[in-house]
This record gives C-alpha cells, structure tokens and sequence, in this order.
C-alpha cells in the first residue's frame, strides 16, 4: 500500500472504516487522504439541502481530528457528483492504490432502492478496494 484514499461521510461505518484506514497507514507507512462527496442528483436542484457543503466540510474536519488522535496528517478532498464515481475519479486521478469505504449493511432491497456506494466502488475501481463492516 503507497497511498490510502478514505471514504467518510461522518457515520458509524465510515468511522469504522476511518479506524482501519488509520491501521492500514500506519502498518504501511502510507500517505492518507480522506474524501467527502457532495452529492449532486440528476433531476433535482443541484445539491440537496441536507447534504450541503458546510456539512461535508464537517465531516472532513471530523475526520481529520480524529485522524490527528491517530498521529495522522490527512489530505482532505471535497469533490462533487455522484459519490462513487466521484471516489473512484479521486482514486484514479490521485494514484491511489487503496481505498477504504464502509459498508453501511443495506440489504438488496435496500441496494436496489438506493444505491450501494461500497459496492459500486468495489466492483468499478482500479484499486484495491477494503470495505470495513
């Protein structure tokens, strides 16, 4: 592993996979950067207003003083789009060769209905792709 790519979006999974990003950095020795998607949805107004972008900059900053705890400087990215594709662009463009994203546990109801970020990035990347459950 030479660079880390973390998923978050402030949730207990997205802890979880922040806990196992920070293991993985530090076992590796690895540069760590942490992404936070605006969502942009087709067909809607541009951003929602639940998931604005001061809320993805909290996030970011969340991550990044827990990140700190850990004895971790992280980069902090803050695309817009559709937020897999918006990851796996990040990953690709960044030369990372790990990402890390949680598993938020949807069932195939759940992930026909709305959508499964993990495992759109899992099967779509070109990196090796760690999902923390």
């Amino acid at each position: 592993m030479k660079r880390i790519l973390l998923a978050y979006d402030g949730t207990e999974h997205a802890r979880r996979a922040l806990e196992m990003a920070a293991d993985l950095a530090k076992r590796y020795e690895a540069p760590l950067s942490v992404v936070s998607v605006i969502p942009i949805h087709a067909g809607r107004a541009p951003i929602d207003p639940w998931d604005d972008p001061d809320s993805h900059a909290a996030q970011l900053r969340e991550a990044q003083q827990l990140l700190l705890q850990h004895g971790i400087e992280a980069e902090l990215l803050e695309p817009a789009g559709d937020p897999a594709a918006a990851i796996e662009r990040v990953a690709e463009a960044g030369g990372y060769d790990t990402i890390v994203v949680g598993s938020r546990g949807l069932g195939t109801f759940g992930r026909i209905l709305q959508g499964s970020v993990s495992e759109h990035v899992a099967t779509h990347a070109r990196a090796t792709v760690v999902v923390a459950r």
